[in-house]
């Protein structure tokens, strides 16, 4: 009896242990690690970089160098690097000669000599134009907004045409340049007359498509992870029936936050194209060049996140400037290195 009585324990026992185990092993499995999804860059997909700096630097005799340490042409170090694209601004009358109409030419002609696909980015001022200042050329300051519609058109067509006649043909044209504000202050300033800043975009619209039908017009404003501002400049532009073909955005993070500026950006693009039916560029990125790694994975993720864009309207992304280096004109995000060499940041291109 006292036998049985042990076995029974036993037994209840061993089984109640089966089932603990049982328990405590289906409990510990981790689910399974899914790898992340491949993202398939398309073959159109734009990966280049605004170089507008180029013949100043090569006339203060800096010289680059690839990544085995061989000197090399410029245009033939980024296009081993896995660019296809070349940006380049445009300015009116700049005191200096440079991204003048005669040097843009140089710059474009060596361009379409590389193989490479061309962007043309009119700043509508004879410097920096940008989201804290859009100033009139000195030669059209007096002038009222039609005439300032007038400049518009006739500096587009004057400065297209000679690319033209020289067998360039750009597949973009950004109309203005960073403009959150609008351009041409104070007249063409968005927040006091977003009527006026159309206008303008409009009159650079129609020059383009004088020129070639076939070239995409942009409009181009900073910070891609502000849905806010993009909202309010485009919708402005939408109430004014104002024409486009390209969204451009630019892209500045940090360290610290690019994964989280990505996801935003990834984000507005898609507002962007599910609102106003547009395709999408990020035609200018940067991050400080003492964390080149860093740098390269975000470059890395934003190309994928550009290349999932809804209804595959994400064009691409250009790094700005990244041939500068040693504190050119003290900018301080490019990515060669101090011996003028391309960093690990622009292996994100390959």
């Amino acid at each position: 009896m006292k036998l049985n009585q042990n076995i029974k324990i036993a037994f209840i026992g061993f089984a109640l242990m089966f089932v603990l185990g049982s328990c405590k092993s289906k409990g510990s499995e981790l689910p399974k690690k899914e790898d992340p999804p491949v993202v398939t860059i398309p073959a159109n997909f734009v990966k280049g970089a605004d170089i507008s700096w180029i013949t100043e630097q090569e006339a203060a005799n800096i010289q680059f160098y690839n990544s085995a340490g061989v000197q090399k042409d410029i245009f033939t170090i980024l296009k081993e690097q896995g660019m296809n694209t070349i940006r380049l601004r445009v300015w009116v009358n700049p005191s200096d000669g440079w991204c003048n109409k005669a040097d843009v030419l140089a710059k474009a002609l060596r361009a379409k000599a590389a193989g490479m696909r061309i962007m043309i980015d009119f700043h509508y001022a004879d410097s920096w134009a940008d989201p804290g200042k859009q100033r009139t050329p000195a030669a059209w300051a007096n002038h009222d907004i039609n005439t300032l519609k007038k400049d518009v058109y006739n500096h587009t067509v004057d400065v297209l045409s000679t690319l033209k006649s020289n067998g360039i043909i750009p597949e973009w044209v950004q109309v203005g340049n960073e403009t959150n504000n609008g351009m041409l202050w104070p007249l063409g300033k968005a927040s006091d007359s977003m009527a006026n800043f159309a206008g303008l975009v409009q009159s650079g619209y129609s020059a383009v498509k004088y020129i070639d039908s076939s070239i995409k017009v942009m409009v181009h404003i900073s910070n891609g992870y502000d849905n806010s501002l993009f909202r309010w400049i485009f919708d402005g532009l939408k109430a004014n029936n104002t024409p486009y073909d390209v969204i451009g955005m630019s892209l500045y993070p940090s360290a610290n936050n690019w994964q989280t500026y990505n996801s935003q950006t990834l984000s507005n693009m898609n507002d962007m194209v599910s609102r106003y039916g547009k395709e999408v560029m990020v035609v200018e990125v940067g991050m400080p060049s003492n964390d080149p790694t860093t740098c390269k994975n975000f470059i890395s993720d934003l190309i994928s996140k550009v290349a999932v864009v809804n209804n595959n309207k994400g064009l691409g992304v250009l790094y700005w400037e990244p041939q500068a280096y040693n504190n050119w004109k003290g900018y301080g995000l490019g990515a060669f290195d101090i011996s003028g060499k391309p960093t690990i940041a622009l292996d994100a291109f390959k």
